[in-house]
């Protein structure tokens, strides 16, 4: 299944209202320092649109079994974004 995240104001409202300051979040990801839990709600919070039936706890599920490997890039697209404005 191919989901798509994007930082809107409102998802990124939400994401700063569970995890705290955006800058801060963006720091700990630069540090090395950001949890697996974080990022999952952070791309949680950005799905563009989650599909019907789709639980947190079946698409943290998801990620995990994906890898970092595989999150990791998005991660850093969705991070590049929210810096940048887009």
């Amino acid at each position: 299944m191919v989901l798509v995240v994007r930082p809107s104001f409102g998802a990124l409202v939400a994401a700063e209202s569970e995890l705290g300051p955006l800058f801060a979040l963006v720091e700990r990801a630069a540090g090395g320092r950001l949890g697996l839990s974080e990022m999952v709600a952070l791309f949680w919070h950005c799905l563009a649109e989650r599909p019907a039936g789709l639980t947190r706890e079946a698409f943290a599920e998801g990620v995990t079994a994906g890898g970092l490997a595989a999150a990791t890039p998005v991660l850093r697209v969705l991070i590049g974004q929210i810096l940048a404005g887009r």
